[in-house]
């Protein structure tokens, strides 16, 4: 382990004892081996008891463990059905109450990033922060044409703080999987690389000014959804942003919407369409959404609008990714656990040989009691254990890319379970989702889809006969080498057939090409076998050739 990381393992474990959390850690099992840092640390020898709360100490222990730690204290803050109410309350105050940094020094990194004063640019700056965050904070500023803007600063010397502590997440993680099955399972080193990429791109505020822009693009068209404050490029640079700056009540501030008689029900049911809108429709998503990110404009009370801010973390999915998640919901909707159980070994988030019926079984008995209840009667602690449960049962390996989805669909679930805990989740996503499928199903969308992708089709046929023309003479040299597995020569057989039984392809000359080829690659991948194992290069030549003559016949080919 290297020294520097050996030495902010002990400085954050000074922090710990002094706000007496050490044995959080001494009590966690995947950390034994460090526990000898305790041991000998004399910060333990005299510890005293501490008037404040846990939560208290908790918070101010986060916050001055610095960014990552408080970002980890926003995330779990928005779970108070998973957290005590002591904490979650302490924590909740991470949102939008870190202790800011001076003003003077805000404006300095104004002044730099523009390369001119700062009076040249706008006629008024207040030095004290409107609100911190763990990453920058925000200070209101007016144009000298006499627009209010929000100018949004990095705080100084982050990049170093959080490289310094991306390594000991990854020495922490590397420790937990060389101590752990389970932590192994669920891949905590390739997570930790996945959270090193995210929270590096919030250092750079151009890209947060690009993704603000896109999302307002997104949202051009649901304008009673969500709105999106208007980035100001002239003035951005990669420490300083400035954008619109937008008016309304901050989400945590219950009361203060209630009072204003703003429509609870509808705000709740907009949440979950935004982001079911955002992940299928858009493939773009807002993924930092805690209640410090977001505001409701309450113009028209009846009507409430939803305003977003902070715009550092979002996430998309890779197509295949996203088609098997909104496969998943719809079968959820459906109650069809069978089809979820074989979406997931289809999606090779299972091993392949995994009991779907076992599996179908597992995933009833946890979600069948759930379903048509409010969120007030849900108790997703125990539903998520339970899941946990399952995912080792069946040996379910964490998905890295889905990290960031999942911890967006915490944060909303969290949020509709203050904003209106009647809430019937099922009922409000599931029109919404049957509406993207169709949609994504119709001949419009088809057709779109084949213009985008027929220049790479028509490239790629373009390059096979140079392609076919190199494996013939590989094949010739004896060096070509292939690896075929009777599963996937199976499974193509079977499409084939299907495809041809419904009419989708002519059996007359494609399907009997592909057929007759896919029999002949077969043919010519069990017989390069000889008794003793060897490859037999003259089979493989003549059963390789055949296949080559039956593709270029099926073409067109002479």
């Amino acid at each position: 382990m290297k020294l520097r990381v050996l030495a902010r393992l002990i400085e954050i474990q000074r922090v710990l004892v002094r706000h007496g959390l050490d044995e959080f850690v001494r009590e966690t099992h995947l950390y034994r081996p460090l526990r000898f840092v305790f041991l000998l640390s004399p910060w333990t020898w005299f510890q005293r008891r501490r008037a404040a709360s846990r939560g208290e100490r908790l918070r101010l222990a986060l916050e001055e463990l610095g960014p990552i730690f408080v970002k980890f204290g926003q995330a779990v803050s928005t779970r108070r059905d998973l957290l005590p109410p002591d904490i979650a309350d302490e924590l909740a105050k991470l949102q939008d109450r870190v202790p800011p940094f001076d003003g003077r020094l805000a404006r300095e990194t104004v002044e730099r990033a523009y390369e001119r004063p700062i009076g040249e640019v706008f006629s008024s700056f207040d030095e004290q922060p409107l609100a911190a965050a763990s990453i920058a904070q925000v200070h209101v500023a007016r144009f000298l044409d006499g627009r209010e803007v929000i100018v949004k600063v990095l705080r100084p010397g982050m990049r170093e703080v959080i490289e310094r502590d991306l390594e000991v997440l990854h020495a922490l993680a590397a420790l937990a999987a060389a101590n752990s099955s389970e932590a192994r399972r669920l891949r905590v080193t390739e997570i930790v690389e996945e959270y090193e990429k995210t929270i590096l791109d919030e250092l750079d505020l151009m890209r947060e000014a690009a993704n603000a822009a896109q999302l307002k693009r997104n949202f051009a068209g649901f304008g009673d959804l969500l709105y999106v404050p208007e980035v100001y490029w002239d003035w951005c640079r990669v420490e300083v942003m400035a954008m619109e700056r937008i008016h309304g009540v901050q989400i945590s501030q219950m009361q203060k919407l209630r009072d204003a008689g703003t429509n609870i029900r509808l705000l709740a049911e907009n949440g979950v369409k935004i982001f079911f809108t955002q992940v299928f429709r858009h493939n773009f998503f807002h993924a930092d959404m805690h209640p410090g990110n977001i505001f409701v404009m309450i113009d028209d009370p009846a009507r409430p609008k939803y305003a977003a801010v902070d715009f550092g973390i979002v996430g998309t999915l890779d197509p295949r990714d996203q088609h098997y998640l909104a496969e998943n919901f719809m079968a959820v909707f459906d109650r069809d656990y069978r089809r979820v159980a074989v979406l997931h070994v289809e999606s090779g988030w299972v091993p392949p040989d995994t009991r779907v019926d076992e599996m179908e079984s597992a995933i009833r008995t946890v979600l069948e009691p759930i379903f048509n209840k409010p969120l007030k009667d849900i108790s997703f602690g125990t539903v998520l254990l339970r899941l946990f449960d399952i995912s080792r049962r069946f040996d379910m390996r964490i998905q890295p890319q889905l990290i960031l989805l999942q911890k967006t669909l915490l944060n909303i679930e969290g949020l509709g379970r203050d904003l209106y805990p009647e809430l019937d989740i099922w009922q409000t996503a599931s029109p919404i989702l049957r509406q993207w499928m169709g949609e994504r199903m119709s001949g419009a969308t088809m057709v779109r889809d084949i213009r985008t992708q027929l220049p790479e089709v028509l490239e790629a046929l373009r390059m096979m006969p140079t392609l076919v023309k190199g494996a013939v003479q590989r094949a010739q040299d004896g060096t070509l080498s292939l690896q075929v597995e009777a599963r996937n020569i199976a499974e193509m057989q079977r499409a084939i057939r299907d495809a041809s039984a419904d009419g989708a392809i002519d059996p007359g000359r494609v399907g009997l090409t592909a057929g007759s080829a896919a029999e002949l690659f077969f043919d010519c991948a069990g017989a390069v076998k000889e008794g003793d194992g060897t490859v037999s290069p003259r089979v493989y030549r003549r059963r390789l050739g055949q296949v080559v003559r039956v593709l270029v016949a099926g073409m067109g080919g002479r």
